[in-house]
């Protein structure tokens, strides 16, 4: 089988912050699953450098928007490869190969009727002398009333146009923009409308969306589908391949969405494997993304898809609720965020991996507390999982010179470790991420207790083969709950299976090798100091932008 998983391609104009990874793990996740399914997998994202937000912060800096696209783009990259992001293809949107892409898929639509040409109203500034890309709009949202941008009201979830805004004031010098006439295309987005509901009446049947994308793009087919602009007057992107319009770019609702297929295309120019398959009717399709993006993959990218005819609509939709940071919003502005770069020369990985997933915001926003991080490191990933090897491990140093008892398996152990496979494997597969690690760490406490039941220490010197087949069905437990926690904790879980001397992983029952032997045994974890907490916290408040 083959599976596709697309996950949200973040804006170059900024560092990444925990909300970020919060929305985006579970792409990870559901891609070592699958791999270690033995299925076929095509992983991929990348840098957003075109359009407006890049323009805005070098202008803020003084500095080109190639710099700031350039600067960024490298650290998203080290910072998901310290995190273990297992991409098989993380690119850019300002690439040769994109820009050919998206201009290809721009006249196949213009060629089949989809794509049409119109005057249109839009907002200039006299002061700037320019018409105004939507994201320089600023004013407020006519529908809830609250503060958005020209494209998208982040409060209420609207798709917007900049004449749509209330007070309209130029981002770039605060007055207050002008509307003029200029020649635009647009997508014939109103000609999908029974399409789309049909589609997402299937999407809701089958339970492949979570909630939150099926209410908003309910909302979105009750009011009615609108043609949307396909091209915009943006400082850079991918211009319009036609003669009189090189000026003018394809707009993000068509560009961005894209990415999915020019990446898969470069990886396949790359790797010289053929990517049809991943695009068929057959494969199974996951797009992996915060809420404020549903639209575009629930609508945008359905419509394009089904007007290029290629069959493989986004069949599982991973959208998350927002993340909030100690009870409040966060706010990048206000530089209100924990950012990912200064947090991974502090933290271990697997710490925010395992955070992010066992309170990631699924259904519902949730909470980033540092004294809730502090606390679930010691207690869950020390205390429980760290604890369980380190405890099993040294007292097979101590008592069996490193080597693992050859002896036979708890049959109640066995059984459970090969329900889990299966269990956590169908909660992965539905994107019930947080279901899935529960349940795996529940399966850890449960070790913890037999091994304190069975009492090695005692059996060590009372009753030898006792003392074997408990230490021997810990070990076996070990081994599989590292391979079952492999998508979610890569890095720890590798320690494990080094230690035990193992490789290759899959999702199945493993079983440890005759006479194997420990080597380097180590504590997974450290523990945290809990005064951590409060510095932690004093730096938040102290470097707040009132």
């Amino acid at each position: 089988m083959a599976v596709f998983i697309g996950g949200a391609w973040p804006y170059a104009n900024g560092s990444l912050h925990l909300g970020h990874i919060a929305s985006l793990l579970p792409g990870d996740i559901l891609a070592r699953y699958y791999r270690l399914k033995g299925e076929k997998v095509l992983y991929v994202s990348g840098s957003d450098v075109n359009g407006t937000p890049i323009s805005i912060r070098a202008s803020q800096e003084g500095t080109t928007p190639e710099r700031i696209a350039d600067r960024y783009h490298q650290e998203f990259q080290q910072c998901f490869q310290s995190l273990g992001f297992s991409y098989d293809c993380y690119t850019r949107t300002d690439t040769e190969h994109h820009h050919k892409i998206v201009q290809d898929i721009f006249l196949k639509l213009l060629e089949k009727g989809y794509i049409y040409k119109k005057e249109v109203q839009q907002t200039y500034c006299e002061s700037c002398r320019q018409f105004l890309p939507d994201r320089y709009v600023e004013g407020l949202c006519p529908n809830c009333g609250s503060p958005a941008r020209g494209d998208q009201c982040d409060a209420c979830s609207a798709i917007l146009d900049p004449l749509d805004l209330l007070d309209k004031t130029c981002k770039l010098c605060g007055g207050t923009p002008t509307v003029r006439s200029t020649e635009h295309f647009y997508l014939a987005l109103s000609r999908f409308q029974d399409a789309i509901v049909e589609y997402a009446s299937w999407a809701k049947t089958n339970q492949s969306w979570r909630d939150n994308a099926v209410g908003l793009t309910e909302r979105y087919l009750r009011e009615g589908l609108l043609d949307r602009a396909a091209t915009r007057d943006l400082p850079n992107g991918v211009s319009v391949p036609l003669a009189g319009f090189e000026e003018k770019k394809i707009y993000v609702w068509i560009e961005a969405v894209s990415g999915y297929y020019s990446a898969s295309r470069l990886w396949e120019k790359e790797q010289g494997e053929a990517v049809d398959e991943f695009w068929s009717k057959e494969a199974k399709t996951y797009y992996v993304h915060g809420k404020d993006n549903i639209p575009f993959h629930t609508i945008i990218w359905p419509a394009i898809l089904m007007a290029l005819e290629i069959p493989a609509l986004p069949a599982h939709i991973v959208s998350s609720e927002y993340l909030t940071l100690e009870k409040r919003k966060l706010s990048t502005s206000r530089n209100w965020a924990v950012w990912i770069p200064d947090l991974l020369g502090r933290y271990h990985p697997d710490s925010l991996r395992y955070f992010l997933t066992v309170n990631a915001p699924e259904s519902r926003d949730t909470d980033f507390s540092w004294r809730e991080f502090i606390y679930s490191h010691n207690s869950e990933l020390l205390g429980a999982y760290g604890n369980l090897v380190n405890r099993t491990f040294k007292f097979i140093e101590k008592y069996y010179n490193g080597s693992l008892p050859n002896r036979e398996i708890d049959p109640c152990v066995q059984a459970e470790m090969a329900s889990l496979y299966e269990s956590v494997g169908n909660f992965i597969e539905k994107a019930h991420i947080k279901d899935a690690l529960e349940k795996i760490f529940a399966a850890v406490r449960r070790m913890n207790k037999y091994f304190d039941h069975e009492q090695p220490w005692k059996q060590v010197l009372e009753d030898q083969q006792a003392c074997e087949k408990t230490i021997g069905t810990c070990a076996f437990a070990i081994l599989n709950l590292a391979q079952l926690l492999e998508p979610f904790l890569p890095f720890s879980s590798g320690e494990v299976k080094g230690m035990l001397g193992r490789k290759e992983a899959a999702w199945k029952v493993a079983w440890n090798q005759e006479s194997g032997k420990l080597h380097n045994v180590q504590p997974l974890f450290e523990r945290l100091d809990v005064k951590v907490i409060e510095e932690e916290l004093e730096k938040l408040q102290s470097n707040v932008i009132e």
